[in-house]
């Protein structure tokens, strides 16, 4: 879809929102503003004229023009004055890869969908074509944005505070000197230049490399010849204390200079003879994404691994980055050699791949940095440790506390190393213990959960890993720790063919008084104890009978043959869960039919899905209040007159990343509430296995319902979703206080430790 055809519907879901009367300007089907309020037991005649075909594509917003707003509310972060220094310089690289992400798996998918002439429209409307054209229409204002606000604000602000990100151009001489020396001792070395000319053919530039093309004058031939550097990886030369610029009277914390800068200005080393002429940057980013055809493989991690060699090199290219300075030459040889469009470059004024800001997070300047948090033990943990929970068994162990009470952990406000963690390496080591049984979709690289599996079965536990080697950007980590595991004589299984398992549990069995006990662990998160000090998200540790029978048939659906249809607590994808959470909307909206109250709060990273979106539309036109908190892709448009009037959506971005799923239905009272690992899109309702559990403890739920109420009510990182697709930031009203839901989390964590 043109810029244009989008405007125009845009424009249409305005006039709707004004209530427009035009016949022309309504959706497809719709009846005159006047029809769209009346009363639902109004006659035949009327509820016909009410029809809406909720199909309709202006009622959906666009998956990747979502996104790409997603990642604008990133890159607000990177230029919020109130937030400190370095966590702007994190938000600025998070941008960075986040766009490097979307290159090589969306707009790849993409450009594969226009060169196989792939006609088929989006819910909103579109076509392959039409998504390219729109994303590179609305990114590089957006990128230029981005530039800009790093060379003209961030970079004085680095200055300020003592960290001098220099150009070679402005050094002085002892710093020149300092450089060379450095140059010809670790950087020459290293270097590789590739001359393009008859007798060598154009390079091939791997995926997301940073490169100098240089054009070089043969003086003697009267010719000019081009050659690409690659430039290694560690991205800036720090420059020793006794040369740093002063600051505050004494040696700066940090100085240097971008390593292409000091390869640019010493290239006659690396052509001797030659005339150097112009050079420049660019970078190149190409299509990552596995294509594994399953049924075709004996050998699955095998398939994969042969998948992952031609990753590291890349598919076709996507998109070029490139030095607005670049000479007119350069980039038109580099969009002939790559196959690239003039809407597939993307010119930046000042540095490349600022995507290596991160580097900078580990500088030892805290007052730069959010205050730090140290996760706590959830009180009922710190009491067990202290010996004061006297009701319990005389045990007095991991599982004695979930014996007693369901209980539920909130990352990174609760440990993952004092719960999660320990209620798997207690199982490893437990004698009671027979087995444990867990999915494994990402683990961090030295990860203590994994170590734990291997010593349970050195233990003589019957283990059973399920690995997702298929886990996006984490196939090499996974197969390397399947190894391992396999190895140690865990039970290893990759999941079912065609459906990746997405699904986050742990089920451990246990002898008690000559009878077997079940202890389970449902969460929205992975097993990985670093991301879960960034990343929000929830956990349910119980002995449910149900629940422990639900996994023992989950489990044996995942490694042997099972055709198992039903469960009885667990929601399972693509078993059960689609068509429950249609009953459960389809309630509410009876509810309100029957003259009660009907309400829907959800919380999830991204919504996706056209059949759920056309639920929730029928049931604001019922008249359900709805409240989402979507993190990042929303394809539903809220506030539409007639049709999604009682939605609002709300998303939070700030110093946590919000991973938690949490879908609450009023019931009339009767309060239905889920946890898990599906997010409302297709493939993880379709194509993925997930595993949603029902929170059904009060306390529990009240905790859940008083956690949405915060998230919705925060005006420091909330932003509401408006109609056309852009969201406006929240900000305190006057004299109202300033709400951050993650620092009220940490604040209620804090308190509760300390009871």
């Amino acid at each position: 879809m043109t810029t244009s055809q989008n405007s125009k519907k845009q424009k249409s879901v305005s006039d709707q929102q004004t209530g427009s009367s035009s016949s022309s300007k309504q959706p497809k089907g719709a009846p005159p503003a006047s029809a769209q309020n009346q009363d639902s037991k109004s006659s035949p005649e009327s509820q016909v004229e009410n029809f809406v075909d909720l199909s309709d594509p202006q009622y959906y917003l666009n998956r990747e023009l979502s996104w790409l707003e997603f990642n604008r509310r990133v890159l607000h972060e990177a230029m919020d004055s109130r937030t400190p220094l370095l966590e702007r310089l994190k938000f600025m690289s998070i941008f960075g890869s986040n766009l490097d992400e979307f290159f090589m798996v969306r707009v790849a998918g993409l450009k594969q969908q226009v060169e196989a002439e792939v006609s088929k429209l989006t819910p909103d409307g579109r076509t392959p074509q039409e998504q390219l054209d729109d994303i590179s229409a609305l990114l590089q204002p957006i990128i230029t944005k981005q530039h800009e606000h790093f060379e003209t604000v961030l970079r004085q602000e680095m200055a300020t505070n003592g960290i001098y990100l220099l150009d070679y151009a402005d050094l002085n001489k002892k710093q020149k000197s300092y450089l060379k020396t450095h140059f010809e001792e670790q950087v020459f070395p290293v270097l590789t230049p590739l001359a393009v000319d008859p007798g060598h053919p154009f390079p091939y530039i791997s995926n997301l490399s940073l490169n100098l093309a240089v054009i070089m004058n043969d003086v003697e031939k009267d010719l000019h010849r081009f050659a690409r550097i690659k430039i290694p990886p560690a991205r800036f030369v720090k420059l020793p204390a006794e040369l740093r610029p002063k600051h505050r009277g004494k040696p700066a914390a940090w100085a240097g200079v971008p390593l292409e800068q000091v390869i640019g200005h010493h290239l006659e080393a690396l052509f001797p003879g030659m005339e150097v002429g112009e050079y420049c940057s660019f970078r190149i980013t190409r299509n990552a994404d596995l294509a594994v055809e399953e049924d075709e493989a004996d050998d699955l991690m095998l398939a994969i691994e042969k998948e992952l060699r031609k990753r590291r090199l890349g598919g076709s290219a996507v998109r070029m980055e490139i030095s607005s300075s670049a000479p007119a030459m350069v980039r038109e040889t580099l969009m002939h050699e790559m196959g690239l469009t003039n809407k597939e470059v993307y010119e930046v004024d000042g540095l490349l791949n600022l995507g290596d800001m991160m580097t900078f997070m580990g500088l030892p300047l805290p007052h730069l940095k959010d205050l730090p948090w140290t996760p706590v033990a959830p009180p009922r943990l710190k009491q067990l440790a202290a010996g004061e929970i006297d009701e319990l068994d005389t045990s007095q162990d991991f599982f004695s506390v979930i014996r007693h009470k369901d209980l539920l952990v909130h990352h990174p406000y609760h440990s993952f190393t004092a719960t999660v963690q320990q209620f798997i390496t207690q199982a490893a080591h437990d004698a009671h213990v027979l087995a444990i049984k867990m999915t494994l979709y990402r683990t961090s690289g030295d990860s203590p959960i994994v170590n734990a599996l291997i010593s349970a079965a050195e233990n003589g536990k019957q283990v059973a890993a399920l690995v997702e080697l298929k886990a996006r950007f984490d196939e090499e980590n996974n197969i390397l720790w399947a190894r391992k595991l396999e190895k140690a004589g865990v039970h290893v299984v990759y999941g079912i063919a065609g459906l990746k398992t997405h699904t986050k549990v742990t089920l451990v069995v246990r002898r008690e008084e000559e009878k077997i006990r079940r202890y389970v662990h449902i969460g929205t998160g992975n097993y990985n104890p670093k991301t879960a000090r960034i990343y929000t998200d929830l956990g349910l540790l119980s002995c449910c009978p149900e629940l422990g029978a639900d996994l023992s048939e989950l489990f044996n659906f995942l490694t042997g043959y099972s055709r198992q249809t039903s469960y009885r607590k667990l929601l399972i994808a693509p078993v059960s869960l689609r068509d429950r959470m249609n009953k459960l909307i389809e309630q509410e909206i009876e509810h309100v039919k029957q003259g009660n109250e009907g309400k829907i709060v959800a919380k999830m990273n991204a919504l996706v899905d056209p059949q759920i979106i056309a639920k929730l539309y029928e049931a604001s036109r019922a008249g359900v209040q709805i409240d989402l908190v979507v993190r990042g892709i929303c394809c539903l448009r809220p506030g539409i007159k007639g049709i999604s009037e009682t939605i609002r959506v709300t998303s939070v971005i700030g110093r946590y990343l919000e991973h938690s799923r949490i879908f609450y239905f009023h019931n009339n009272g009767e309060r239905e509430i889920y946890i898990g690992s599906a997010d409302w899109m297709r493939r993880n309702l379709d194509r993925r296995i997930e595993a949603m559990t029902p929170i059904e403890e009060p306390s529990l739920q009240d905790k859940l319902i008083r956690l949405l109420d915060i998230m919705r009510s925060d005006n420091r990182q909330g932003w509401d979703l408006q109609a056309d697709g852009t969201y406006a930031q929240r900000s305190p009203q006057s004299e109202e206080e300033e709400r951050s839901s993650h620092n009220i989390l940490m604040e209620m964590a804090l308190r509760a430790s300390e009871q």
